[in-house]
């Protein structure tokens, strides 16, 4: 193992408990319907991306805000079992932890019922003061925006990549969008917050407007990117799709940890979309990201 798989992220956002059921369509009519497959297993944006960063061989931290139930047991022993660092998964008495109920049709499609305790209280002044020692990258999701924004100031001062998962919904006020220095959107989410379909469009006036690095993540699509001075599409891994939950929280997390590694942006995503195509091959949600040695070699092997 190389120096640069050693590399550090800190995770924040959301953390859940996903009861995942394999159906050969999914249900249209309020009726009784019966699944093929079934499995209880964590997500959340920022949870998934933690484990995919561990999976990869990099060292993180998580921090989420969870219940005093059993669910938040269940959360954190997974989390711990993957090698995820949960010194700031933190329980607040009173208040349930977060779960979905996830289906999952035939052509790897999903639908996602989540429930997310509004009594979690948002303020994030129990975050650490500074980023902590050995941190190259953090990244945010937009489900705990105060978290994000508060660890993304700690990034900033200590001039290391601050990457926001810029999925539904994205806030379009406050600071947390102008404290990012990378903004991956999911497509959903980025004509969400613009208004129209036009992600091109909506990317250059973003970057403009934050002058932050910016993408839009297309699944099988691609990844179309906007910098300073460059802009551009990288095509997807062509594979055949089992199952997409959690693909793109474990590219977000493979994209955070190699910018940790010190990879370009370009780089960066390659190596994330590899990361994804190498999920959706698999059922199972974020318990099928990839390993390092996994990874290099699909790399190797689609060169």
């Amino acid at each position: 193992m190389t120096d640069a798989v050693l590399s550090s992220v800190f995770c924040v956002g959301h953390a859940v408990q996903d009861f995942v059921f394999a159906v050969d369509t999914l249900p249209a009519t309020a009726q009784k319907h019966r699944a093929t497959g079934f499995d209880s297993v964590g997500g959340g944006p920022a949870a998934s991306a933690a484990v995919a960063v561990a999976r990869l061989g990099g060292r993180v931290e998580l921090a989420a805000r969870v219940g005093d139930d059993n669910v938040a047991a269940m959360i954190a022993e997974e989390l711990q079992a993957y090698g995820v660092g949960c010194h700031y998964l933190r329980r607040f008495s009173g208040c349930r932890s977060s779960v979905s109920s996830v289906m999952v049709d035939g052509r790897g499609e999903r639908l996602i019922v989540n429930y997310l305790d509004p009594q979690l209280p948002a303020a994030a002044d129990w975050l650490p003061q500074r980023l902590p020692d050995g941190i190259r990258a953090v990244l945010g999701d937009t489900r705990w925006a105060e978290g994000a924004a508060w660890m993304f100031g700690r990034a900033l001062e200590a001039g290391v990549p601050a990457v926001l998962d810029a999925d539904l919904p994205v806030p379009r006020h406050g600071e947390l969008l102008q404290l990012a220095s990378h903004l991956a959107f999911s497509a959903a989410g980025l004509a969400d917050y613009a208004g129209h379909d036009d992600y091109e469009a909506a990317l250059h006036h973003i970057a403009g407007a934050t002058g932050a690095w910016c993408c839009v993540t297309l699944g099988a699509g691609g990844v179309f990117y906007v910098a300073a001075n460059d802009s551009g599409h990288i095509p997807a891994f062509a594979v055949d799709s089992v199952d997409t939950l959690g693909a793109g929280d474990i590219w977000h997390g493979a994209f955070a940890l190699a910018l940790g590694e010190g990879r370009s942006e370009l780089q960066a995503i390659s190596f994330a979309s590899a990361a994804a195509a190498l999920k959706v091959q698999r059922f199972g949600g974020r318990g099928a990201a990839p390993t390092r040695a996994e990874l290099e070699q699909f790399i190797r092997n689609s060169g």
